[in-house]
């Protein structure tokens, strides 16, 4: 079992889903982030209890070399999609990426399967292969007065 695995099994068990982990450096701090998600929301207790959880298991499967800070959150509203489940759980939300190639779109996702999402532009249908992406995030379009 892999290191996600080990720990999504874990961010389960505290009725959390796992979205993913990211690596980071801060000035001269290196950052392991370990994102989730829940029905209703994630709230900061949620964090600290799987923080506290994931913490003594990590010292003895440490996720990089040398010393880090452990970070447990929600991957926000504006959030990178990296997989199919990312883009099927994002289904009605607006998203931008980058085709490989270099050519960026933008609109509403309106469906997505294990290979492929579909949005809107211009009120025209649109298919894309996960394949032919190379970077997506969703976006939230603030209200302009």
């Amino acid at each position: 079992m892999s290191l996600n695995e080990q720990i999504a099994k874990m961010v389960k068990a505290n009725g959390a889903n796992f979205y993913g982990t990211e690596i980071v450096a801060e000035g001269d701090k290196s950052i392991f982030r370990v994102f989730i998600t829940k029905e209703g929301g994630v709230s900061l207790d949620l964090c600290a209890e799987i923080s506290n959880e994931l913490s003594p298991f990590l010292d003895v499967n440490p996720p990089m070399h040398g010393g880090y800070y452990l970070e447990v959150s929600s991957p926000g509203i504006e959030r990178k999609l990296e997989s199919s489940t990312h883009f099927i759980s994002a289904v009605g939300e607006r998203v931008k990426f980058k085709i490989n190639g270099g050519d960026k779109e933008k609109g509403l996702i309106t469906s997505a399967d294990e290979k492929s999402f579909t949005i809107m532009i211009k009120k025209e249908a649109v298919t894309f292969n996960y394949c032919d992406i190379s970077k997506a995030k969703t976006y939230y379009e603030w209200n302009k007065k």
